[in-house]
C-alpha cells in the first residue's frame, strides 16, 4: 500500500504548481514521482473533490489543447469588466486613503476578481488616474485599526479615544460607545454615544457624536460593554439617510422650495427627501436631517433655492 505520508507530500505538490498556473502532464508527473497514471488520475479527482467540498470557485480540468491538467476558476464568480472597472473607480474618486493603502486594494481587486486575459486592459484603463491619484492630506493610514474598531462596534465594547478636534482644546480624551463607522466625501467616521455629556451644551442628546476617524490620535477597546436593547439598537443605515456632511446636531424635518434643472439630484443628495408639492415651476419639498449639514448644502444651491428653510416639529 502507497505511504499516506508521501501521497499527501504529491498531493500539496501538485496543488501548489497548479495554484502557480502551471500546466501539468499526467505522464510527466507519474514518471516524476515514480507512481502509475492511475495514482496521478486519483490525486487529481482528491483534488477536485477537495475544491467541491470547499465551494472553490477553482477546479482542475484537463486541457486537451496543450494535453495537461490545469487550475480553472469559474468566471462567473468572477467580476466582469465593467464591474471591476466601476468600483475601481468608485474607490478612486473617494480620495479616501494614501497611494500605500488604495493601490494594493485596486490590484488585488484587479488579480483576483478579472478573468486573467482582461486584466491587462482594466490596468491599462486605470493606469492614468492611478498617477494623477491625490492623496488626503490628513496623509494618515487609514486601515490600520480599522479592524479593531468595527469589532468594538459589532461586540458593543467601550473605547477610550484621544481626539483632535478643530477647536479649543485641540486634543480631548472620551469614553464613548461605538455604535457604527461611516464614509462620506473623503473620510470615514466614528458614530459612537459619549457616556459623559456634562460639558456639551446639550446633555440629554439621543444621538450619537461623530469622530473622523484619521483625528482619532490613538484609541484604545476595553473589556466593558454597552447595553444595546434590540429596539433601541443604533441604524446605521436610518442615520445615514439622515446626516449630510458629517454634522452632527438634532433631528429636524425641513421644508424647501426648488427650482433647480434636476430634482433627482436633490433627491439621490437626501435620502429622506419626498416631494409634497409640485408646479410648473418647481418643487416643494420635504426632508428629515441631522445637524446643520443640510442647511449648508441648500446655501450652496444659490437661486435654486428660494424659499426660507423652515425648521418643522422633531419626530
Amino acid at each position: 500500500m502507497e505511504n499516506a505520508a508521501f501521497k499527501s507530500n504529491r498531493l500539496l505538490q501538485i496543488f501548489v504548481r497548479l495554484q502557480k498556473g502551471e500546466t501539468l502532464n499526467k505522464q510527466q508527473l507519474a514518471q516524476q514521482f515514480g507512481v502509475t497514471h492511475r495514482s496521478i488520475q486519483r490525486d487529481v479527482e482528491s483534488l477536485r473533490c477537495f475544491l467541491a467540498e470547499q465551494h472553490s470557485p477553482y477546479d482542475v480540468v484537463y486541457d486537451r489543447s496543450v494535453q495537461g491538467y490545469r487550475l480553472h476558476q469559474d468566471e462567473s464568480m468572477l467580476l466582469s469588466n465593467s464591474e471591476v472597472l466601476a468600483a475601481c473607480k468608485i474607490l478612486l474618486e473617494s480620495r479616501s486613503m494614501c497611494k500605500g493603502e488604495m493601490f494594493p486594494i485596486l490590484n488585488k481587486m484587479i488579480a483576483n476578481c478579472v478573468p486573467e486575459e482582461n486584466r491587462k486592459a482594466v490596468e491599462q484603463m486605470l493606469a492614468n488616474e492611478k498617477f494623477h491619484y491625490i492623496e488626503p492630506r490628513h496623509n494618515k493610514p487609514m486601515l490600520e485599526g480599522m479592524w479593531e474598531i468595527g469589532q468594538a462596534v459589532q461586540h458593543h465594547q467601550i473605547m477610550e479615544i484621544e481626539y483632535e478636534r478643530m477647536k479649543e482644546p485641540k486634543l480631548v480624551k472620551r469614553r464613548v460607545q461605538p455604535v457604527g463607522i461611516m464614509f462620506s466625501e473623503y473620510y470615514f467616521y466614528l458614530t459612537a454615544f459619549l457616556e459623559n455629556k456634562e460639558h456639551f451644551d446639550n446633555p440629554d442628546d439621543l444621538f450619537p457624536t461623530i469622530y473622523r476617524i484619521d483625528r482619532i490620535q490613538s484609541f484604545r477597546v476595553l473589556d466593558e460593554h454597552f447595553s444595546v436593547p434590540y429596539k433601541d439598537r443604533f441604524q446605521e443605515g436610518e442615520f445615514r439617510k439622515r446626516v449630510q456632511f458629517m454634522y452632527g446636531g438634532k433631528l429636524e424635518r425641513i421644508r424647501f422650495r426648488y427650482t433647480g434643472p434636476s430634482i433627482e439630484a436633490v433627491l439621490d443628495r437626501l435620502p429622506t427627501a419626498q416631494i409634497v408639492e409640485e408646479d410648473g415651476q418647481g418643487w416643494t419639498v420635504e426632508a428629515e436631517a441631522f445637524g446643520k449639514g443640510i442647511e449648508m448644502w441648500l446655501r450652496s444651491q444659490g437661486d435654486y433655492i428660494q424659499a426660507k428653510v423652515l425648521p418643522l416639529q422633531n419626530k
